[in-house]
Formats: structure tokens, sequence, C-alpha cells
């Protein structure tokens, strides 16, 4: 019988100690893996360790109590996560916000900025606040996201067949050979220029499907903030991660 079926499941998770602290360490295998991989993801806050088909758990284990210290000081730069209540203060469209509850009866989403006071309110039940709150986010992000789509389309000449929000973790956008452009709804609380970079990103894979220096000069065509962007992107783009 092959050994792999004799090989017991592998746990989903690892334990190291570390200055008296308990740290758990997602456990992942990856076939095409040649080596052992540490990471821990600023987005999630998780530390994941990913092993090769055949590396016994027990040396992963070694590995990763070898790196405690190195896992316990990536975990305390990830930034401390905001939930979806009332009284947080998340950004949106670049600008600080306050998250108001009006009251237990339903009713519409609103934003306001009286007197330099942001806010985004919801009158709905408590126990569905982050819920509402995230559909209001999603709903802003799409009109902004089908705003831009229109404001580029004439100019490059070609309109996506499709625009699907979700909530990625590796990439702010994607385009497919399809023609259906997909993307974070987390892009609602960045900056507009953000935003706007972004959709002109996917809309110039609309003609070039690669990063070439012709896709290049598509997308700048169409934005004139191209590197202002992708600057505030890698300066600030995992912060939008901390939110909801």
């Amino acid at each position: 019988m092959p050994l792999a079926f004799l090989r017991r499941p592998d746990p989903d998770h690892l334990e190291v100690h570390h200055e008296g602290a308990l740290l758990r360490v997602a456990l992942r295998r990856r076939e095409a893996a040649r080596r052992i991989t540490l990471r821990v993801s600023a987005a999630t806050g998780e530390a994941v360790i990913t092993l090769p088909p055949r590396l016994a758990v027990s040396t992963a284990q070694r590995f990763a109590a070898s790196h405690a210290g190195w896992i316990a000081t990536r975990l305390a730069r990830v930034p401390e996560r905001v939930a979806f209540e009332p009284g947080a203060e998340i950004p949106i469209r670049g600008e600080p916000h306050r998250l108001v509850l009006r009251g237990a009866r339903s009713g519409p989403a609103r934003l306001s900025a009286e007197e330099g006071d942001r806010t985004l309110s919801l009158a709905c039940d408590e126990a569905h606040f982050p819920r509402r709150v995230r559909d209001a986010l999603m709903r802003a992000a799409r009109d902004d996201i089908t705003e831009a789509v229109e404001r580029h389309a004439p100019r490059l000449g070609r309109r996506p067949v499709r625009i699907t929000l979700r909530d990625t973790r590796s990439r702010w956008g994607s385009c497919t050979s399809r023609g259906e452009l997909n993307f974070s709804w987390r892009l609602i609380l960045a900056p507009p220029m953000v935003l706007d970079y972004l959709v002109a990103h996917e809309m110039a894979h609309l003609r070039e499907m690669n990063h070439s220096p012709r896709f290049w000069a598509v997308a700048r065509d169409l934005c004139g903030h191209v590197d202002a962007a992708e600057a505030w992107l890698k300066r600030n783009g995992t912060e939008l991660h901390r939110f909801g």
C-alpha cells in the first residue's frame, strides 16, 4: 500500500510558544511546493506555513518553533481590525466616516458630511448592522465603479460584458478573456483616484491582456494618475483589509 495512504491526516494548524504566548499557525500543503514557506498575512492577520507534499508535519512543527520570534514580531505589526459596529470609524472614498445606528426600524443607508462630521448612518436591528454596512459599501462601490467604466469606455472604444464585486485578498481587480471585470468592493474605502485607476487598469486589459508597454500606454491614456495611485496602494492597500 502506498505510504501516502498510511499517513495521518494533517492538522489544520500548529501551535508554537513564544514568551508565554501561544501562537497559532495554519498548516497548508501544496503539490507545487519545493520547500517550507512561512508567512504572516497583513490582510488577515493569519500565520501560514506551507509544506511540500512529502514533508513530515513534525519537521514543520520544528521549523515553526524555530521561527516563533519572527512570527510574533510579524503578528504584532498587523493593524488592529475595525469591526462594522456603531461608533466605529472607517474610511469611505478616502475620508474618515463614523458609523451610526439611527434606530431599529429598517431604513436606507445615509452618507452625510454635516459641518465636517462625516457619517454613514443606518436604521436596522443592531444584529444586522455589520451586514447592512457592508451592503451599503458594496452599493457605493458598484456606483463608483460603474461611473468610472462609463467615463473610460468612450475613449477606449470597448465595454466590459459584466462587472462583479468580491472581497478578494490577493488582487484589487481582474479582467477575464471574456471581457468580465472583477473588483474588490474595498476600493470604496480608498481615495477616488485609486478606484478610478484600478478601473482604468482593468479596462485597459480589454484591449491588451498583458502588462506590455502597449498595455501601460493604454492605461496611462485612460488615467493620468497611474503612478500616484500605485504608490498609494503600495503604502496603504493592506490597511483596507482591516475594516469589517
